[in-house]
This record gives structure tokens, sequence and C-alpha cells, in this order.
């Protein structure tokens, strides 16, 4: 049956749904409701725990390693894991699980400066690009594909290349600078500017693609009506409505960039001997697998729980971040 007051009629069940539906929601901000759906997915908050877990362990890899990651000792080389040395050593008696400590530091550092470069460039150009259109646009998109033609690793590869080569050289100059993060880093800057230059296009697309949509909504169009500058506009309006989507894309860029510099590592291009990475941990795994596997399964695994972590988190943001999630 039902309760018919005044011209309208309502189902209980439906009509307790809608009050339950209007008390979870009252009050509560946008921010606050993609924190509550980011908090009930399970997977997303793991991995975030991950990812922090990993990020502390590369800031405090020096307090919490049980050795130096260089350090060898001839007597227990190739030793599996025992209560000296938790996950084993590998071929010059080093401690593997100090190595994959050390060797997070490589992984969040090109994850965190990489991201950081490709946010950098790629929002303000995107948003330029879609707030004025025209012959920059046409432009911008032009290049933007002849780069999707270009071989990413390829020139990956030949970049890191030219860097290792020349950076150490450089004693002074305006390179220099390139130079001493070259050095810190383990000889990962051809990396970094490699990742950086092909990281943009996704991000400059997305952003154009955003700020194309949201340039004919109503709040631009009064916004234009009362004489707001252009940059104004860009950066009140709609660079605020385009962060979502670039937050969740940063996330899941990360797992690319990670495993690139894995793979750069592993064919031995990447850092430079005695730092530990996890792609040329890998590497020097690969060639006792079949006497000692644990020395390949250990960094794999280490890569696999990050890229998974990653992805799971840039999942949920997006359906977080999504304003028609219920």
């Amino acid at each position: 049956m039902a309760n018919v007051k005044g011209g309208s009629s309502l189902v209980p069940g439906e009509a307790r749904s809608n009050t339950d539906l209007f008390l979870q929601t009252e009050g509560r901000s946008l921010g606050r409701n993609a924190i509550h759906r980011l908090m009930r997915n399970r997977a997303a908050v793991l991995s975030a725990l991950i990812i922090t877990m990993l990020i502390l362990a590369a800031i405090f890899a020096s307090l919490i390693a049980p050795y130096p990651y260089a350090q060898q000792d001839l007597t227990v080389t190739d030793q599996g894991p025992t209560h000296s040395h938790w996950l084993g050593t590998d071929a010059l008696g080093r401690d593997i699980l100090s190595r994959l400590l050390y060797g997070s530091r490589i992984s969040m550092s090109v994850a965190v400066i990489t991201v950081t470069i490709v946010l950098f460039v790629g929002v303000p150009i995107g948003v330029i690009s879609g707030f004025y259109g025209g012959s920059f646009d046409l432009f911008l998109m032009r290049v933007i594909d002849v780069m999707y033609a270009i071989p990413y690793y390829v020139l990956l590869i030949l970049l890191q290349t030219y860097f290792l080569a020349k950076l150490p050289n450089i004693h002074s100059g305006p390179f220099i600078i390139l130079e001493y993060v070259n050095r810190v880093s383990g000889g990962l800057v051809g990396v970094f500017i490699g990742l950086s230059v092909f990281g943009w296009l996704n991000v400059a697309r997305l952003a154009r693609g955003q700020v194309l949509t949201a340039k004919e909504m109503d709040y631009v169009v009064a916004a234009r009506s009362i004489g707001a500058r252009n940059s104004r506009i860009m950066l009140n309006h709609l660079l605020p409505n385009v962060v979502a989507p670039l937050i969740i894309m940063a996330a899941l860029l990360i797992p690319g960039f990670i495993i690139a510099e894995a793979g750069i590592s592993f064919i031995g291009l990447g850092v430079q001997p005695p730092v530990a990475s996890w792609g040329s941990m890998l590497s020097d795994g690969v060639q006792a697998i079949e006497s000692y596997p644990y020395q390949t399964v250990f960094p794999a695994l280490a890569i696999a729980i990050t890229l998974l972590s990653f992805n799971f988190l840039g999942d949920g943001l997006r359906d977080a971040l999504d304003p028609f999630m219920k």
C-alpha cells in the first residue's frame, strides 16, 4: 500500500532509503565524501599503507637496513635466508634485504621526481592549449602525435647512454647541477629526463580534454561576463576542476616509470654499481636463478607488490574522486 499525502505517493521502503541517503550525505563536503569512499575500498587502503611503508623504508633505509648495501662478506656468498641474513646474500656476499631497502630509494625517487616534472610541464601546457585553442592547440596536438611515434625505450636508452658517458666528465659550467644529480642518484639523470620527455604527453592531453569541457560550463561563462582575466579563470576555475583526474593519472603513471627504470637497470644502463636497484638485483639474480632462485624472487616480488599497490591506489582514487559515484 502506498501512503498518499499532498498528491504524492511513496513506498515506505523507498522513503527510508532516501532518508538514509540524505542523512549519510548531509553536511558532508565533496572531499569528505571522496575520503569516505576511498576508505571503504580495502584494496586501495592496503595499497596506500604499503606505499607509505615503502616511502618510509626509502627515507630511513640507512637506519633500518641491517648492513650497508655495498658491504661484502665473502664467507657467506650465495647463502640462503638465515637468522643473520633474513633474505640471504648474493654472489658477492651482500645482504639482499639491505639492498632491497636501499633499492626502494631508487624506485621512489624515480616515482616522485619524474611525476613532479611531468605534472609541472604537462599541466600548464594542457590547460593553456585547451583554454585558448586555435593554432597553438593544433600545433601542440601535432607535436604530441609525432612524439608518440618515437620508439619510447630506444630514446630512453640513447639518453641514458649519452648522459652516463658525458656527465662524469663535467666539472664546471651550467650542467654541473645535472652532474651532481647524476652522481647522487647513481647515474639516473638520463632516466629522469627520458621518462619526463614522454610522460608529460599523457598529462597534457588529459588536462586539455578536461579544460575543453570545463571552459563551456556556466561558471566559466559567468566569470568571463564579469570581466575576469584569462589567467584568473584558468587558475581559480579551470585548474581545480582538472586536479582530480590528474591525481589519478599520476598514480597510474608511476608503475610505468618504476618498471622502465627497473628494465634499464636490468640491462646494465641504470644505476651504476655498487648502488642497489631492484632491476640490477634482478639482473644479478637471473644469472644464478637455477641454483639460487631466491636472489631473483625477492626483488621480483618487491617490484610486483609496488606496481600492484600503485595500480590499486589509482583505481581507488578514480572511484573515490568520481563525483557521480554514490
